[in-house]
């Protein structure tokens, strides 16, 4: 089978694991093992984004993974990853997650950035990226793997859309002026228990540092961001599990709150 054959019957495999909500086997030997390259897991992913928009799925924006150099060095890479954002994945501040919608979510908490400006140069700085920046939002971003049990390695991650499945957006924007970036304090509630807490350099030493890298890749790729793109930038603290009926309150300082709930079986 050829690779471009290869590329759409993984595609395929994996879009049909995200309808019918039943996780498949690890994808990653089928694109040649350990040894593969993420160009071909990229391949896989961009062949459902084109799929999506031929169905008329509006994109809006991208998510950056792996901001954590732990999870970086279990992985074996040393640079994030991005997915794609669209309308149909977005849920208002609390607003409930419908049960049976996902496989087998977890939630992580982030800073999203709203751009007002296309970002098109090959090597962007700190000042493209603040300038473009509109406003800030404290996020969940909910991720969902297609894979069983979570057994993923980076090319398995990248051909599922860097694990995402949806987002939820805080609805208080706040300028980037007004907050701390490094040093804010991140804490994640399920009820009245902390189960996760972070500051904002745990993604990259710097948000605006993932933010940076997925500009400048997503020129090199051929998708650059757009006016109005919404940037997942990455976790600020360790992932939880999602169970039915659970709600999620982050508190990010600056930034204030937003909440990730879903619904009971």
């Amino acid at each position: 089978m050829s690779n471009s054959a290869v590329v759409e019957s993984v595609a395929q495999a994996l879009r049909d694991a995200e309808l019918s909500k039943t996780a498949i086997a690890p994808i990653r030997p089928q694109l040649g093992g350990e040894s593969a390259d993420v160009d071909i897991a990229y391949a896989v992913q961009e062949v459902n984004t084109k799929r999506a928009e031929a169905e008329g799925r509006r994109l809006t924006g991208r998510k950056i993974g792996l901001t954590s150099k732990v999870v970086q060095a279990q992985l074996g890479v040393d640079q994030p990853d991005f997915g794609m954002l669209f309308a149909d994945m977005a849920y208002g501040d609390g607003e409930a997650i419908p049960a049976g919608l996902l496989i087998q979510p977890k939630v992580e908490a982030e800073i999203a950035l709203i751009i007002n400006k296309d970002l098109t140069q090959e090597k962007h700085t700190y000042a493209d990226i603040i300038s473009a920046t509109e406003y800030a939002l404290p996020a969940v971003e909910v991720v969902d793997s297609r894979i069983e049990n979570w057994k993923i390695s980076l090319i398995d991650t990248v051909a599922d859309n860097a694990s995402s499945a949806a987002y939820v957006l805080g609805s208080r924007p706040v300028k980037l002026e007004n907050l701390n970036l490094v040093n804010c304090k991140m804490i994640m509630k399920r009820g009245e228990e902390i189960v996760s807490q972070g500051v904002g350099k745990a993604c990259l030493a710097n948000p605006l540092n993932a933010a940076v890298w997925l500009a400048d890749e997503m020129v090199r790729r051929g998708r650059p961001l757009l006016a109005g793109d919404i940037i997942l930038t990455g976790a600020l603290g360790p992932m939880v599990v999602a169970n039915p009926g659970d709600e999620f309150v982050v508190e990010i300082e600056g930034f204030g709150s937003v909440t990730a709930a879903f619904a009971a079986e």
